[in-house]
């Protein structure tokens, strides 16, 4: 395990909406170096950056046309050298964006692959052996090629699934995992990984990292195997890089190898009771009865009882990490008050594991309801430009509005980090508080021990310790007390208000406490 994870606050970036420094709408890798000290200022010491990578961009850059080149419009790879030697002058470590299960259409591999005549790279996708023979039980495309054949996908059309093999071989066009050709993609996945750790970067975010290979069971035996094979890579010859699985499976993801997986919000599931229990935002219910909501009425069992048996299933094998949102889910300020996100992130970065900031979420950036942008469909309203200032653009480009890759949010109501500067009781200013008395006090990261004291269906009080620490949660309306043992303690910390005397603590409405 890379020593610096113990410590790590993520910041995601999602660099076509971060900063423009050239004019042209774009965000670009310049406007992150531009901005790794107001990034270090946050308490974050650690990025990961969404796809930056060559592309015809018709899935925002997870149709990679080229691994080892940066996206012209983002700039050049001497750009992305020097963002990472800035960083590590910060103390930032930076983790790129792998999308090892597909390419772009256009990428050079499937170019040759799709050839009729037989080459080195006709086996680096999964065709078949007649262009009216489907894949079976997969999506496929048929009739745009040279070759006879028709060529499974992992995900959009635009996205060819690489060939890691099938673990049961029932047809006479799938490979076994451990057929040359098979093996040879997984050792080109691995070239491109060192071809950018040799460069600076300090580990990569694995897209659909379960998604390698075909016809897998349910333990996923044979995509785990591949990642056993990457760990022992790295372990070998970049001990320092980390690998962080979009899996939301802790127990195949970090015994596969994975330092680090995600507990993803999905409609239902745990991480969605605590900030999205309003169902689906192209349909919501009529109720919120999302935990962290004032009037939500929710409690933490339903996160609990996930989130419970995998953190003590896999916390000596890796963490499982929980986030502000990202690049797939809706912010969450689109429910949530400014006042309810101060808990709500009081409670993600007090968490074990590494705790992950969408960038903008620090000062509340509100979800905007807009047309699909490359791929993103409902997504694209959680990815419009960072608001830096209340002036032209937000202070995001000097480009006209109708050249900028997503329209600011022009609300009166719309926040931006210099408002919030300028308003010490400010969400940015509770996030900088947080985030430093993490990296203080040593039993909030990512390894102390998690326990919980109190938690209780209908409850929205929630108590529980990280070391030797005692945390109190009350985000409803009313002032709540509970016995713990123990007589009185300090207050490290608090949101709202309470007291912690003679073995009972008392929490405010809308509070949270570090007691010690």
């Amino acid at each position: 395990m890379p020593n610096w994870l113990k410590d790590a606050v993520f910041y995601e970036i999602y660099p076509q909406s971060f900063y423009d420094t050239n004019g042209d709408g774009i965000g670009d890798i310049n406007g992150i170096t531009e901005k790794l000290d107001y990034i270090a200022g946050l308490g974050c010491n650690a990025l990961w950056l969404n796809p930056c990578f060559d592309s015809p961009f018709k899935d925002a850059g997870y149709d990679v046309r080229d691994y080892q080149k940066v996206a012209p419009r983002y700039g050049t790879n001497q750009d992305l050298y020097r963002l990472f030697g800035e960083a590590h002058r910060r103390g930032i470590h930076v983790l790129l964006d792998l999308v090892p299960g597909h390419t772009s259409e256009e990428h050079p591999w499937f170019l040759e692959s799709q050839k009729a005549e037989r080459n080195a790279f006709s086996d680096r996708y999964i065709w078949t052996n007649h262009c009216f023979q489907p894949t079976t039980g997969y999506p496929y495309i048929g009739g745009e090629c040279e070759r006879n054949g028709t060529y499974l996908l992992n995900f959009f059309k635009c996205q060819p699934a690489l060939n890691y093999g099938f673990l049961r071989c029932e047809e006479d066009w799938q490979l076994p995992t451990d057929h040359p050709s098979c093996i040879a993609t997984r050792e080109a996945m691995k070239d491109v990984m060192r071809f950018w750790l040799d460069h600076g970067c300090d580990g990569f975010r694995v897209d659909m990292a379960m998604s390698l290979v075909k016809n897998d069971d349910a333990e996923k035996n044979g995509t785990c195997a591949i990642w056993r094979n990457v760990r022992a890579m790295l372990d070998k010859e970049y001990p320092e890089a980390a690998i962080l699985a979009e899996w939301g499976d802790p127990v195949r993801s970090l015994k596969a190898g994975f330092h680090m997986d995600f507990y993803l919000d999905a409609p239902g599931n745990g991480y969605n009771a605590l900030m999205r229990d309003y169902g689906r935002v192209e349909n919501p219910r009529n109720e919120d009865h999302t935990f962290f909501k004032q009037d939500g009425h929710g409690d933490m069992t339903r996160f609990l009882a996930e989130y419970l048996p995998n953190y003590l299933a896999t916390r000596e094998d890796g963490y499982y990490c929980l986030i502000t949102c990202n690049h797939d889910t809706v912010r969450p300020r689109y429910n949530l008050t400014q006042q309810e996100l101060k808990l709500a992130y009081a409670f993600l970065f007090t968490m074990p594991g590494a705790p992950f900031l969408y960038y903008g979420d620090e000062i509340g950036m509100r979800y905007q309801t807009l047309p699909t942008k490359e791929g993103g469909y409902f997504r694209t309203g959680s990815r419009t430009p960072m608001q830096w200032t209340n002036g032209r653009n937000a202070g995001f480009s000097t480009a006209p509005a109708d050249a900028l890759y997503l329209p600011v949010d022009t609300s009166a109501a719309a926040p931006s980090v210099a408002a919030q500067e300028a308003d010490p009781d400010s969400l940015l200013h509770t996030v900088r508080a947080l985030l430093a008395l993490r990296h203080r006090e040593t039993d909030l990261q990512a390894d102390a021990v998690f326990d919980v004291v109190n938690a209780r269906q209908g409850q929205q009080l929630f108590l529980y310790r990280r070391g030797a620490l005692l945390l109190a949660l009350n985000p409803s309306a009313e002032a709540v007390e509970a016995s713990v043992e123990g007589g009185t303690r300090q207050i490290l910390f608090s949101i709202g208000g309470g007291a912690a005397e003679d073995g009972t603590i008392r929490l405010e409405p809308q509070s949270f406490l570090v007691l010690r």
